[in-house]
């Protein structure tokens, strides 16, 4: 196929409620979900909006590389895994269901990789979850990609505008489940697999409405632990993790936080004193406490954080990495709320 051009892509980001639109979905969509030749199949070139810039393909991209879990697992769910050619960028095991796709595809890292190595796969187009890939001092800035002839896709979560907020912008606005759909059916478009993309979103959302159906925390508080014993990232107000909370009638205890993952002081977590702790269990060992044990370890063994309610009662939910994060794992990160408030909810 033709080299595609850096120009930008459209997202259409909706506002539905969040109890009827959300939700993760685990499964690879069925080869036959693509739409046939003249039903919903793509017109090239292709242009649409992206975080503030233009993206055009002239043709379906052939090889495909992701910098993060979650695009990757978008990609793997879209049945697109013969046109990657790497992986990075990893904070847990990929999805179950999505592992034998997923073994076709090279590992380039199992964190950023350098630009030279992403060249030497020869993508014609790169997707990232964050924007910190494509800024001054990560793999490679956007414009740098398109000197080369390789388009490139940010996604729209990480996006406040026209900005990044992982590459140095502000969040302003809680992000909404619709943003992840958005991005979900811009992908679908370039690769030509329109089809496959509504029925991932149809699925999300089915899943995430038995998921939220009945479920009530009733206000009690939450933190959201992410990393790091020595200063904890907590999930701020406009974050995916206060989008769980939200959608199940908790009260996120940094809702005055704007940033996804502000670091605070113990402190302040102690003082904020959350009925629950949700806690990230991440497999990557990049900082102190990233496993569940670690976290769970070091709250009951310090003398400050053993104070906490949550830690005396034990009222912790683990969820990974990639649940936390704004991704399709969303639906499995309500499973897992919904799971234990239907065991432990009468215990608040």
């Amino acid at each position: 196929m033709p080299r595609a051009r850096a120009l930008v892509l459209p997202l259409v980001l909706a506002t539905t409620a969040l109890l009827v639109a959300g939700c993760g979905a685990s499964e690879v969509v069925p080869e036959a979900s693509a739409a046939p030749a003249g039903e919903g199949s793509t017109t090239y070139p292709l242009t649409i909006e992206n975080c503030g810039r233009e993206v055009t393909v002239d043709a379906p991209p052939s090889r495909v590389v992701s910098l993060d879990q979650d695009s990757t697992e978008i990609l793997l769910s879209l049945g697109l895994q013969d046109r990657m050619v790497g992986t990075a960028s990893w904070t847990d095991p990929v999805l179950d269901t999505l592992a034998d796709a997923n073994a076709v595809v090279p590992r380039l890292s199992d964190n950023a990789p350098s630009y030279e190595v992403v060249l030497g796969s020869d993508p014609d187009f790169v997707t990232a979850s964050f924007g910190r890939h494509f800024a001054q001092g990560g793999v490679a800035t956007r414009d740098r990609f398109a000197e080369t002839g390789i388009a490139s896709y940010l996604s729209p979560t990480d996006c406040d505008g026209d900005v990044s907020f992982n590459a140095g912008g502000t969040r302003t606005t809680p992000l909404t489940i619709d943003v992840l759909y958005g991005e979900i059916r811009d992908l679908a478009r370039v690769f030509d697999v329109a089809d496959r993309g509504e029925a991932l979103v149809a699925s999300l959302k089915e899943r995430a409405a038995a998921a939220t159906d009945g479920i009530d925390f009733e206000g009690h508080t939450v933190a959201f632990w992410f990393a790091d014993t020595k200063t904890p990232y907590v999930a701020g107000g406009y974050s995916n993790a206060a989008l769980l909370a939200s959608t199940t009638n908790m009260t996120n205890a940094f809702a005055d936080q704007s940033d996804d993952w502000p670091a605070v002081g113990w402190e302040s977590m102690v003082a904020a004193d959350p009925d629950v702790l949700v806690l990230g269990d991440l497999q990557r060992d990049r900082f102190p406490g990233d496993r569940l044990d670690d976290k769970i370890a070091f709250l009951e063994s310090d003398p400050l954080t053993s104070t906490m309610t949550a830690v005396k009662e034990k009222h912790y939910i683990a969820l990974h990495g990639a649940e936390l994060n704004p991704s399709i794992r969303f639906v499995d990160a309500l499973d897992k709320l919904r799971a234990w408030w239907d065991a432990n909810g009468s215990t608040l």
